[in-house]
């Protein structure tokens, strides 16, 4: 899957995150910002970049900013996120298949 537009998902609540895609050039940049960087960082990473690998991304340049999200939170709004970028319809959604 390509990244073609800007998209966000998720919002600034508590226990929730604001994820960005945009497009970029050639490979993923991944920027992360979250108040619980020092304990989560490494899994918050893994658990976004497996998500994008899972959808197929190969380039594009991530933003999340994380207030506190569990996994299935942040792989909901990255998948979300990528979805809307690619001008997915509600019919070329594969719900419930894609993530794991």
């Amino acid at each position: 899957m390509q990244i073609e537009k800007n998209a966000v998902a998720g919002t600034l609540e508590s226990s929730d995150a604001l994820v960005t895609v945009e497009p970029a050039e050639q490979g993923i940049e991944l920027e992360i910002s979250s108040s619980v960087m020092n304990q989560y960082g490494r899994q918050i990473r893994q658990t976004v970049l497996e998500t994008l690998d899972r959808l197929d991304v190969k380039s594009g340049k991530v933003t999340v900013v994380d207030k506190g999200a569990l996994d299935c939170t942040l792989k909901a709004r990255v998948e979300c996120a990528v979805f809307r970028s690619c001008d997915k319809s509600a019919a070329g959604i594969p719900w419930g298949g894609v993530i794991q």
